[in-house]
């Protein structure tokens, strides 16, 4: 059994707030570059430079990418062999979001009830989502969700019986609805299968794979190529000034779900698609 002080997550989180909130995830500053040198229309071709500029500014300043520093969702992966001591895990967790966030300067989003609307002024609680794994290491991924991309996301309860072309174009469908409302361009999270909460959980864990790494199922390799290419026939373009590159990269994750249903999530996120991970 291995011990891990609750300070260490603690300290942990808040740097992963301030490092997710800074620097875009490896690959991406590249990815929107590349986009630029494909897009057709010289005014997206502008605007997605100045996405460029900004990361950089952003980097070299030690700003926020952008002023929306976003929900604080947590990823954890606690290895069965660990004990957590000197306090309890969401604790410490919620602790290194407030150090984080207020210590870092990044904007505070939170409100304590959805309807009466008080700010907690530390960005707390986070959204934390545990697995219990094998080993004695806790991995944790900091995703701060900006809202603007994320009331843009849609669940849909399908029936069994539809099809492939039926989940594109809903996932399609939602892009399109969108418009430039999540700041293209978007990377776009789905979850297919599972429940309605574990669906919802699918497309957010979506948004942190690695742009690099398709779905290791053909079929759904197959369904993010097709929907990244369906997406940017849409015409929105770099915040929707009409460009070709609407979306950088398309995410499925997939899980069993029951005989009567096929629950689809799209977790919508912008150009700031942002997280940070460590292996404590």
């Amino acid at each position: 059994m291995r011990e891990i002080n609750a300070e260490k997550i603690t300290e942990a989180v808040a740097r992963l707030c301030v490092e997710a909130n800074l620097r875009l995830p490896c690959g991406m500053r590249e990815c929107i570059e590349n986009a630029r040198k494909c897009e057709k229309s010289e005014l997206c071709q502008s605007v997605l430079g100045d996405i460029v500029r900004n990361i950089d500014a952003a980097d070299e300043l030690s700003v926020p990418i952008c002023q929306d520093t976003g929900m604080a969702v947590v990823f954890a992966e606690i290895g069965q062999d660990v004990h957590i001591v000197n306090g309890s895990f969401e604790e410490a967790v919620n602790k290194g979001v407030a150090k984080g966030y207020v210590e870092g300067k990044l904007r505070l989003s939170i409100v304590k009830d959805p309807l009466e609307r008080v700010n907690t002024n530390d960005n707390t609680p986070a959204v934390i989502h545990t697995r219990i794994v094998d080993g004695e290491e806790i991995r944790l991924t900091v995703a701060p969700k900006g809202f603007g991309s994320e009331n843009m996301s849609r669940l849909k309860m399908f029936t069994p019986s539809v099809s492939k072309e039926d989940i594109l174009n809903f996932i399609t469908e939602t892009v399109s609805c969108a418009g430039s409302n999540p700041c293209p361009p978007v990377v776009v999270g789905v979850g297919i299968g599972g429940d309605f909460e574990q669906c919802a959980y699918l497309a957010k864990k979506a948004l942190c794979r690695d742009l690099s790494i398709r779905n290791p199922k053909p079929l759904y390799a197959q369904m993010e190529k097709k929907a990244l290419e369906e997406i940017n026939k849409l015409g929105i373009g770099a915040q929707g000034f009409g460009g070709t590159q609407t979306a950088l990269y398309v995410n499925i994750e997939e899980a069993p779900t029951h005989i009567a249903g096929l629950p689809v999530s799209v977790n919508m996120g912008c150009h700031v698609t942002r997280h940070s991970c460590c292996v404590l």
